[in-house]
């Protein structure tokens, strides 16, 4: 068997939990069992697992590996990372307050909104940056704190622990959705929240080709609770899915220090640009996430954003004349992706909402990859350049 339970060192278990586990044929590299069901040995005799929707061994050895990275008791791995964000909504009950960022991921926004519309909880959408604004909702004593830190697409950042030190006197639960920055990062867990919320289809999968999600618990109560509800709802995620997410995760640390690094590059020539208003990344000195996020993360990750002066028309031309930046949504894949969440990301928002939460139609958002540094600066001056001419 396998001793990567017994270190510590988050590198070695993503890379090699599960691995040389195979008791049937001492396979290496662990099993897909893509069956929809499982025979029993008799009546009322299994090996703990009956039908794949409650349980798979695939995708249990994903959701292990996915709770030893975050530091929780468990995980259940679902089908998207919406779904993920619904089951831990689904603790939730018709009077129950949920305080959300007031600019977090589109489809987010969009999920709860529809869920308070249908009378499921109540809703307060804040900026948790401010604190009078934040003192103000939790007097209301809400049930569960959502936190997105770095926010998508802004890349401001909140501080976790403080947040849910004073959300926990309040009687709430605190989640995190930690996608932008994965366990490599950022571990919500040890900053005091009680769930973390993953779409694994960004970072830990890496490579574009899967659809899923995942919730990590820092207490075993509530995996079963989660776990019971994915069960009886239907969103786990498939053993396929599965099977390439933890494939993908194997190289989670060296893709994310080579990415964050490219991130860096680009964030500091966007900087220097004058045709560049503004950028958003913590790793620069002078963002005003910086001081916070050089205490809460061990890493900047490698998503940013940027306000390019000119509007629309600016951001048409920018981003037509890209090469190696692709147009495309998702994001933390080894290749490098353009979009403009006006129009992608969060236009479901309403343009009121995105202007509350300061997303201007000038603002382009950055998934950098693992390209060579020079192409990807070579990409932007080319995509500025094309800005710039008449």
């Amino acid at each position: 068997m396998s001793t990567v339970g017994k270190t510590k060192d988050p590198r070695t278990v993503a890379a090699a939990n599960g691995v040389a586990a195979d008791r049937a044929f001492r396979a290496v590299a662990p099993p897909l069992y893509l069956t929809s069901t499982f025979a029993f040995e008799g009546f009322e005799r299994n090996l703990g697992y009956e039908y794949t929707r409650t349980a798979n061994p695939t995708r249990d050895l994903l959701a292990e590996t996915i709770a030893k990275l975050e530091g929780g008791a468990g995980a259940v791995v679902t089908s998207s990372g919406m779904a993920a964000v619904d089951l831990v909504l689904s603790l939730l009950r018709p009077g129950d307050l949920v305080v959300a960022p007031h600019d977090c991921y589109g489809g987010t926004y969009r999920l709860l909104s529809a869920r308070r519309d249908r009378k499921q909880f109540d809703l307060a959408f804040v900026d948790q940056g401010n604190e009078p604004a934040l003192t103000t909702a939790l007097r209301r004593k809400p049930k569960l704190v959502l936190i997105e830190t770095p926010s998508n697409p802004l890349m401001r950042v909140v501080d976790i622990r403080a947040i849910a030190a004073r959300a926990r006197e309040t009687g709430a639960k605190i989640a995190v959705d930690n996608t932008f920055l994965s366990p490599a990062l950022q571990q919500p867990i040890a900053l005091g929240a009680d769930f973390v919320i993953h779409s694994t289809t960004k970072y830990l999968n890496g490579h574009s080709d899967v659809v899923g999600g995942a919730v990590i618990a820092a207490a075993s109560s509530d995996v079963e609770a989660l776990s019971a509800w994915a069960n009886i709802a239907g969103t786990t995620g498939s053993p396929f899915d599965a099977h390439l997410t933890l494939r993908g995760l194997r190289t989670l640390f060296p893709r994310i220090e080579r990415q964050q690094a490219n991130a860096m590059a680009v964030a500091q020539f966007l900087a220097r640009h004058p045709l560049v208003a503004a950028v958003h990344y913590p790793g620069l000195d002078s963002d005003p996430a910086h001081a916070i996020a050089s205490v809460q993360q061990s890493g900047f990750g490698a998503m940013l954003s940027f306000e390019l002066a000119g509007g629309t028309y600016a951001v048409r031309r920018f981003v037509e004349a890209v090469d190696v930046f692709t147009l495309a949504e998702s994001l933390g894949g080894v290749e490098s992706l353009v979009a403009h969440p006006a129009t992608m990301t969060h236009a479901g928002m309403g343009p009121e909402a995105r202007r509350a939460a300061g997303i201007s139609d000038s603002l382009i958002r950055l998934s950098v990859g693992l390209e060579a540094e020079a192409d990807l600066i070579a990409d932007l001056e080319r995509g500025l350049a094309a800005v710039r001419s008449p």
